[in-house]
């Protein structure tokens, strides 16, 4: 079973809200911290107050990786400000990036804001499908929304993750109908697969029965109720 690889020094995943865009951030960050020191993580998601990568903050933390978030994140504060840092970090050369951005054209546009600091050659923009998602179960809404993020970020999505789930109640075979319409997409759109998504408990059940790569996640954020 091959695993997948981050090969650019800014890795940023979108999704709709719940494709479970911010638990794959958290553990690309474990993972990229494996290979190099200087890894940090912004979350910039400023819509979905629930399942924010840095509710994982403590542990990313102890583990020598940075997190920015929005102030709301962490305060009583009604509107999410996303601070300079971010500006900062895209141009330290020697930094890795993990960039968590909002499930809607707003989060999106949030992320084009900084247009200037991302070089073309520097990024993957990976677009996690959720088909258990009401705005992602078929090809034409999928590629609708990726339109619609491209257009609202000015940049280009460059991979595409399945990660199909229904939380605990998961079987190999949704992760299996999820990367059905993750390959209709790459089809249709020429943005290729990255990997499939799959939790711990069911790796055995999809060990070398998916021709792409597999990303085996941890669970590490909560809801807060």
């Amino acid at each position: 079973m091959k695993t997948l690889q981050f090969d650019k020094r800014i890795n940023i995943f979108c999704g709709h809200y719940g494709s479970g865009k911010s638990e794959i951030s958290v553990n690309a960050a474990f993972l990229i911290k494996r290979e190099h020191d200087n890894v940090l993580l912004a979350d910039m998601d400023i819509v979905n107050p629930f399942f924010r990568s840095s509710d994982a903050k403590a542990r990313l933390e102890e583990m020598g990786i940075g997190v920015i978030a929005p102030l709301y994140a962490n305060t009583n504060v009604d509107v999410p400000v996303v601070g300079p840092e971010i500006t900062v970090a895209l141009k330290n050369k020697n930094r890795r990036l993990i960039l968590d951005v909002g499930g809607d054209e707003e989060g999106a546009r949030v992320l084009g804001r900084y247009l200037a600091d991302i070089a073309k050659n520097e990024y993957d923009m990976f677009f996690v499908i959720n088909r258990a998602r009401p705005m992602t179960q078929n090809l034409e809404d999928v590629i609708n929304y990726i339109n619609e993020v491209e257009f609202a970020s000015r940049l280009k999505i460059t991979k595409l993750i399945n990660n199909t789930h229904y939380l605990e109640e998961t079987t190999a075979d949704d992760i299996f109908y999820g990367f059905e319409l993750a390959r209709e997409v790459s089809e249709k759109t020429g943005i290729p697969i990255a990997a499939s998504c799959v939790m711990k408990s069911l790796e055995d059940q999809v060990y070398d029965k998916i021709d792409y790569p597999v990303l085996v996640l941890d669970k590490n954020i909560l809801l807060p109720f």
